[in-house]
C-alpha cells in the first residue's frame, strides 16, 4: 500500500510545475543567483514545488518562494474581462546545482 501511495504522490507532483517563466527578470535571476521561476498550480504548497523540483530536475532546492498573481481586468470591444488569477514560484537552487532548459 505503501508503494501505491508513493506512485500518486509522484504523479501529482509531476502536475505542480506548469511551465518556466522565461523572461528578461528570471533569466537574470537565473545566471546571478541559482534563482528559477516557475508558473505553477494554484493550491500547490511549498513543499510540494520543492519536491517537483527536486524530482523533475534532479537538483537539490535551497528555498522556495510562491506568489499569488491577480489576474488583470482587460476591455475586449465594448466587453470587461478578467485574465485568470494564477500561482508563480521563485526556487533558489544548493551551490553546484543548475537547471539548463536549453538542453532538451
Amino acid at each position: 500500500m505503501n508503494t501505491v501511495n508513493s506512485l500518486e504522490k509522484q504523479r501529482r507532483l509531476a502536475f505542480i510545475l506548469k511551465a518556466p517563466i522565461i523572461s528578461e527578470k528570471s533569466t537574470n535571476l537565473a545566471e546571478k543567483d541559482k534563482i528559477f521561476a516557475f508558473k505553477i498550480e494554484k493550491n500547490a504548497t511549498r513543499n510540494e514545488v520543492k519536491a517537483a523540483v527536486e524530482l523533475m530536475f534532479n537538483v537539490e532546492v535551497d528555498s522556495v518562494r510562491v506568489l499569488n498573481v491577480i489576474g488583470k481586468q482587460k476591455r475586449f470591444g465594448r466587453t470587461l474581462g478578467v485574465r485568470s488569477d494564477w500561482k508563480k514560484a521563485y526556487v533558489k537552487l544548493k551551490a553546484g546545482h543548475d537547471i539548463d532548459f536549453t538542453a532538451v
